[in-house]
């Protein structure tokens, strides 16, 4: 008769850290693209430290529990994040490199709302929480692109409210998370999909 060794998971939920990451960021680019404030260090300070480290952490942990859809979602978003600031940067620190244009950053918004599409179909089956994380998110990629490609200042001013909203669903489905885990009910809805 074999022994079997059954080993239970007992690791942390890293999504909540991610959504964080993720909201929290997001908030703030877009409050300036509604036009509130410039780009500025503050933004890529945290696009660097919260979008990059702690998305990257938050993908890597939730592929050890075999989250597939999690693990690519952070790491996706953390990818976006060094892509985004790095596109900033990179013109200032190089002649050899120019700043990216409306059409190209139009094109790079786009690829990234496309993706932000395809996992918005994949959270129809996880819960409505994350339905309007994601949701909203399309939104805001095809807005931000669609201000991008037609140089209509307003579409990015009306993105950057739209991003805020996103931002806001993304610390409400963390704070969720978190309350529903240490209160063991549901103190904040997520809504389970039937």
């Amino acid at each position: 008769m074999e022994n079997i060794t059954i080993i239970k998971d007992t690791t942390a939920n890293p999504a909540p850290m991610g959504l964080l990451g993720f909201g929290m960021t997001t908030i703030l680019l877009n409050i300036h693209n509604a036009g509130f404030f410039e780009l500025n260090a503050m933004i890529m300070g945290m696009g660097i430290f919260v979008g990059w480290i702690m998305q990257v952490i938050a993908g890597i942990q939730e592929r050890k529990k075999n989250n597939t859809f999690g693990a690519t979602a952070f790491t996706a978003y953390w990818f976006f994040w060094i892509a985004l600031v790095t596109t900033w940067l990179l013109p200032k620190t190089t002649m050899l490199v120019t700043k990216a244009d409306e059409l190209s950053m139009g094109f790079f918004l786009a690829i990234r709302g496309l993706f932000t599409l395809f996992m918005f179909i994949g959270t129809l089956k996880i819960n409505r929480a994350l339905q309007v994380v994601f949701g909203s998110l399309t939104i805001l990629f095809a807005l931000l692109a669609i201000g991008d490609f037609t140089g209509i200042a307003l579409i990015k001013t009306i993105a950057g409210y739209e991003g805020i909203f996103c931002g806001i669903s993304a610390i409400y489905a963390c704070a969720a998370q978190i309350l529903n885990e240490v209160y063991g009910k549901s103190v904040l809805p997520l809504g389970k999909v039937k």
